[in-house]
């Protein structure tokens, strides 16, 4: 029970009705008193308190201003005997409810198991729901909460790895037995997050993604289940090594090898379609800025270009039978080499320079990049539900068609249906299809992925087998439909849309009014309503910069004069300290061999490094930690994974709510920050594709905590 109430909390909660007087009526100081807030705690908890430390001061004493008792008797009340099972017994029946009994534990341990653990993970919340069972079916509370609890998850735990063994060929248990094992490295392959953007990487997960499907899961393994249950069978086994996967029963191991190993095929595949379209984005980056490079080279703008050319009018017509070298050079300073320059700034026009990266696109596809379309489209497979995009899908057949053809067969076959609306943009066609109307093979492939890239991005298209990229109508999670009323509440929301529709509806009103109010009464901050072009239309004003307020700037002296400049790694240092988030670092490997001192000092090198993007090499040779680049690298390669950093991540967020006075911050769970995006080389640990921004890192005060 919480510990915090407000007066009209404690009013609503703990006052004593008509009923309750008549059972307290007969009871003297700390009996009456202890009775009286027994009672009121049954009523909101559907259990009796265990200990007097359980009861809220505040309540203690509300309730004993009530009874007319000093609040301090409620010490000597006696947790124990006669008296306080006769007082259960009366709440019990004052409440209509009744004792638990041994078949009220085996029918709650297979209610638990049917209907909470496939979506509840924790004892915490397994134990809240087998209370609020309790409540609801007017049963108190078995004293075995936890055996119970106990009792539910194994028989659950052996109902899903029995329907996990079903779904399994005999193939299929017999690959992951000995990937389990670790013997051919393919544990350590399948745990590791793809490389740096790149063709190479790319090709990479293309293999290790016909590896994960060599081993025969079917798509429907655990149909019926949760993500997040599966989810949660996934992170056990990411943490597990061969030798933790042995101790395990032979169906839990086989289960978590399956759930690793299904759960890592839709990443790959995801992390795919991610290297694809950043792959694409890159190449045409790239082309542009060659020739925006290119262009600088050879165009030097060419000053007072107007006199120039009035020049060379001029003598041209006063001189019309002489010739250009006689009549036109000696018109203009610099006479060959000027006229030479201006021809050279009129060609890097807008319509040459698409051409150019036109041409620079097309060689650098062709010369590298070509070879991944083959292996893409294999490995990938593409569909679509919107007729609006059947020409990009008839397009990536076409593609598949000709995967297998040399590529020095440069053109389609003049009997193909090659699809050129909706695939190729206008600004191409003339690389794409000559005079003739034959079509170029390279051009049109490229223009065919760029096409795929944006439909895959608008989710137009979408990829099988894939999470982030599957179906957009599989978004809502499998069991849906079966648990909505668990889904809705976990989601604070109402299952009746008409009362959602309504709350908003007047959430919404009451901030207009609220927001109409402060515009007349001239408190809005400079935000008011202008017309623009005849429509009214919000203006806010642009603010200044804020007066740094005298209490923070104090505050910064004192910091400074107490601990002086502190160094970031110090900051990340002192965290570990306090909350050990660096042991949610585990490897990859099949074991641990390096004491746990050194990978911890390692650890955080290797954080400090990426997550400042001051980079591996900088941290190794400018430090006096006596720790190599090789050393750091292997650190950064067998521990530093995207689920390694979430959980170290969640660790040191939980613990900093959790050292927070509420008297100082409130009861908030979150922070924001204005931000900025700067650029950064891709291995680091927080950089991002954004449409707008491109690649790089969105940092602020709180991200900068979240890196640390």
């Amino acid at each position: 029970m919480r510990r915090e109430w407000e007066p009209e909390e404690l009013i609503a909660a703990w006052t004593l009705l008509d009923g309750d007087w008549e059972l307290v009526g007969n009871k003297t100081g700390a009996t009456r008193l202890g009775f009286g807030l027994m009672l009121k705690f049954f009523e909101q908890e559907g259990r009796f308190p265990r200990h007097a430390g359980e009861v809220p001061k505040a309540a203690v004493d509300y309730v004993a201003g009530q009874v007319k008792v000093d609040p301090a008797l409620f010490a000597e009340y006696r947790w124990s005997g006669s008296t306080i099972e006769y007082h259960r017994a009366q709440v019990r029946k004052a409440l209509g409810f009744r004792e638990s009994t041994r078949a009220d534990e085996d029918v709650l341990a297979e209610w638990l198991a049917d209907k909470i653990c496939p979506m509840v993970f924790t004892d915490e919340g397994l134990r809240a729901a087998l209370l609020s069972r309790c409540r609801t079916l007017k049963i108190e509370p078995p004293g075995r909460v936890e055996r119970i609890v106990g009792a539910g998850r194994a028989r659950f735990e052996r109902e899903f790895c029995l329907h996990v063994l079903n779904g399994l060929s005999a193939d299929s248990a017999r690959s992951l037995w000995e990937l389990a094992t670790g013997e051919d490295g393919f544990l350590l392959e399948l745990k590791s997050d793809p490389g740096r953007l790149g063709l190479e990487t790319l090709l990479e997960e293309i293999v290790k993604l016909r590896r994960a499907k060599a081993l025969g899961l079917a798509a429907d393994l655990f149909g019926g289940y949760s993500d997040r249950l599966v989810a949660s069978w996934r992170a056990r086994a990411m943490a597990s090594h061969p030798s933790d996967f042995a101790v395990n029963q032979s169906p839990v191991r086989l289960t978590l090898a399956a759930a690793l190993a299904w759960s890592r095929t839709t990443e790959i595949t995801d992390a795919l379609v991610d290297l694809f379209i950043g792959l694409v984005s890159k190449i045409n980056t790239r082309a542009e800025r060659k020739v925006e490079k290119a262009i600088e080279a050879e165009a030097k703008k060419v000053h007072r270009k107007t006199e120039k050319l009035l020049s060379i009018a001029e003598a041209s017509l006063r001189a019309p039978e002489g010739t250009v070298r006689q009549v036109v050079f000696p018109a203009v300073p610099g006479g060959e080499a000027t006229l030479q320059a201006l021809v050279t700034e009129a060609k890097a026009d807008a319509s040459a320079y698409k051409a150019r990266v036109r041409t620079v696109l097309t060689s650098s596809y062709t010369s590298y990049y070509r070879r991944m379309l083959p292996k893409l489209l294999a490995a990938i497979e593409f569909k679509c539900n919107n007729t609006a995009y059947r020409p990009v899908m008839d397009a990536v057949d076409l593609l598949q068609r000709y995967a297998d053809i040399p590529n020095t067969t440069r053109h389609y076959d003049a009997s193909e249906n090659v699809p050129i609306q909706g695939v190729v943009p206008d600004g191409w066609l003339e690389a794409v299809v000559d005079d003739n109307g034959v079509i170029e093979r390279a051009s049109y492939e490229l223009c065919v992925i760029v096409s795929l890239k944006d439909a895959l991005r608008r989710r137009e298209i979408y990829v099988a087998g894939a999470r982030r990229w599957r179906n957009p109508e599989e978004d809502l999670p499998t069991d849906f439909e079966d648990n909505r009323d668990v889904h809705y509440e976990n989601l604070r929301q109402p299952l009746d849309a008409s009362v959602f529709i309504a709350t908003l509806k007047e959430a919404m009103r009451a901030s207009m009014a609220a927001c109409g109010q402060a515009v007349t009464r001239n408190k809005s901050g400079g935000t008011k309503v202008k017309t623009h072009r005849g429509e009214p239309r919000w203006h806010i004003p642009d603010l200044g910069k804020l007066v740094v307020p005298e209490n923070l700037r104090a505050l910064h002296t004192e910091i400074a004069a107490r601990w002086g400049i502190i160094d970031l790694l110090d900051f990340l240092k002192e965290s570990d300290f306090v909350t050990d988030f660096t042991d949610a670092f585990t490897t990859v490997a099949t074991r641990e061999a390096t004491p746990r001192d050194v990978i911890r000092k390692r650890l955080l090198l290797v954080l400090y490094a990426l997550g400042t993007n001051v980079g591996i090499k900088r941290v190794a040779d400018g430090g006096r930690h006596g720790e190599t680049e090789a050393a750091l690298r292997a650190t950064r390669h067998l521990f530093v994974n995207r689920d390694n950093l979430r959980a170290a991540i969640a660790t040191l967020v939980n613990a900093t709510l959790r050292m927070r006075d509420p008297l100082w911050w409130g009861n908030g769970t979150a922070c924001a920050s204005d931000s900025k995006k700067f650029g950064s080389w891709s291995s680091n640990l927080m950089t991002e594709y954004h449409a707008r921004y491109g690649t790089g890192v969105r940092t602020g005060s709180w991200d900068l905590v979240l890196a640390a």
